[in-house]
C-alpha cells in the first residue's frame, strides 16, 4: 500500500510530480482516483499547487493518458527499434508486455473507464499503433500484409487477455518464456522458411 504524505513537500512541486502521482493513483484506484483532493493529500500539497500547473482535472487526465501512451508504447517501440532483428524485437516486446501484465494495473483501470471518450480515444490510438508495429515486424519476415495485420491484431488481443488473467487467476499463467515462445511461434508460422528480411530492407 502506498504511503500517503500529509506534510508539506520538501520542494516546490511541478507538473511532473502531479502526473507521476496521478499514474500511481490510476493503478491503485482507477480513474476516479485521479482527483485533485486525494492527490494533493498524497503529495502533501494544497489544491492551489495543482491549479498552478493544470487548468482542471480534465487537463490532468489528458496528461496522464499522454504519459501512459508514451511509457507503454512510444518508449517501448524506441527500445525495440534498437534491435536489428524483427524476431528479437517481437520476443522482447512480448516479454515486456507479459511482465507488465503481471504487475501493472493502469491499463485495466483505463479499460474500466472505456466509456469515457477521452479514454476510448487514447486506447484506440494505442491499440492501433501496437498492431501496426507488430504487423510491420511480420512483414519484414515475409508474412503477407493482410496476414500480418490479422496476426498482429490477434497477438495484441492475447496480451489483453493475459492482462486480465493475471488479475483473475494468476496461478494459471505459464512462465513468461513459455508464453513468449508460443505467441511468437504462432505469429511466425509459415514465415520461418521465408527470407528473414523484405527485399526493401
Amino acid at each position: 500500500m502506498a504511503v500517503m504524505s500529509t506534510g508539506k513537500p520538501s520542494r516546490r512541486l511541478n507538473a511532473e510530480d502531479w502526473i507521476t502521482a496521478a499514474i500511481a493513483a490510476l493503478g491503485e484506484s482507477g480513474l476516479t482516483g485521479v482527483a485533485v483532493e486525494p492527490l494533493a493529500k498524497r503529495l502533501g500539497a494544497t489544491k492551489g499547487s495543482f491549479y498552478w500547473h493544470f487548468k482542471d482535472r480534465g487537463a490532468l487526465v489528458d496528461a496522464v493518458l499522454a504519459r501512459w501512451e508514451q511509457l507503454g508504447t512510444d518508449d517501448v517501440i524506441a527500445r525495440l527499434d534498437e534491435l536489428s532483428d524483427p524476431v528479437e524485437r517481437l520476443r522482447l516486446l512480448f516479454t515486456e508486455v507479459i511482465e507488465y501484465a503481471t504487475e501493472g494495473r493502469e491499463e485495466l483501470a483505463l479499460l474500466a473507464a472505456i466509456d469515457q471518450p477521452v479514454v476510448a480515444d487514447a486506447m484506440q490510438r494505442v491499440a492501433a499503433r501496437r498492431i501496426e508495429y507488430v504487423a510491420a515486424q511480420l512483414q519484414l519476415l515475409a508474412v503477407p500484409a493482410a496476414q500480418a495485420s490479422t496476426r498482429a491484431a490477434v497477438a495484441v488481443g492475447i496480451y489483453h487477455g493475459i492482462n486480465q488473467l493475471a488479475r483473475v487467476a494468476p496461478d494459471t499463467l505459464p512462465a513468461t518464456g513459455e508464453l513468449v515462445d508460443d505467441i511468437v511461434g504462432r505469429l511466425l508460422e509459415s514465415a520461418q522458411s521465408s527470407p528473414r528480411r523484405s527485399e526493401t530492407q
